[in-house]
């Protein structure tokens, strides 16, 4: 197993991306993208997958240039006022098998000048998977409460997200855990550096703190009756 990380000329990239959003400029540093920013993402991709394993063997590491767990570059612009072309930031998201879309569980690299982190949880779910994750909170307070203020996890971690302005429907506007139950993320996440990713062995801090999260995600996959 390689001991990969990302090279500062994937930042580098990214942050000219950024002055220079255009399809006409994108085309013309085509091979840059390839060689600086796709190519080590699915070298990592690649290398995490026997580590996820040993985490869950319900997580998928897949390494296809496209559908897998390396997001596309380009945004979807249809119903966004902001039409440039390209995402700023290389995001790579190993989701849980049964997982179809985005909204799943998972865990989550993001790099992005002046911004890299480790997500872990479930990111935007549907309203009723929504629902059944704060049942399960109210079912189980206890569960949840290790699952999220542990030691190790809130030592690396910090919940985040949206949340509804008022309690949610059909449930205690005086509960305890009010506004973990008014949460519309159920995300939590690790602040890196980019030198902690562009020096040593990236898979391992990554699946490091994959594993410190697994109280949460699991958590989250017991919820839906997801297999961990």
């Amino acid at each position: 197993m390689s001991k990969a990380s990302f090279s500062p000329a994937l930042f580098a990239f990214l942050r000219q991306l950024k002055a220079n959003n255009d399809r006409d400029w994108f085309k013309a540093n085509q091979a840059k993208f390839e060689d600086s920013v796709r190519t080590p993402a699915l070298e990592f991709v690649r290398d995490m997958a026997p580590r996820l394993e040993a985490i869950s063997p319900h997580f998928l590491a897949s390494d296809k240039k496209v559908g897998g767990s390396l997001f596309r570059i380009h945004r979807d612009t249809r119903f966004s006022k902001d039409k440039t072309p390209y995402k700023t930031h290389t995001g790579i998201q190993f989701r849980h098998a049964e997982g179809k879309s985005a909204h799943a569980p998972c865990f989550y690299l993001h790099l992005e000048p002046g911004e890299v982190f480790v997500g872990a949880g479930i990111w935007h779910p549907d309203t009723a998977t929504a629902k059944l994750i704060r049942e399960a909170i109210v079912e189980d307070p206890k569960a949840w409460k290790r699952a999220t203020q542990g030691k190790a996890f809130s030592k690396r971690f910090a919940l985040q997200g949206d949340s509804l302005k008022r309690p949610p429907r059909g449930f205690d506007p005086e509960h305890p855990l009010l506004e973990d139950l008014k949460r519309k993320d159920f995300i939590a996440v690790a602040k890196l550096t980019q030198k902690d990713v562009t020096s040593g062995d990236v898979p391992k801090t990554f699946s490091a703190l994959c594993e410190t999260s697994t109280p949460l995600v699991e958590f989250l996959c017991r919820a839906l009756e997801l297999p961990f």
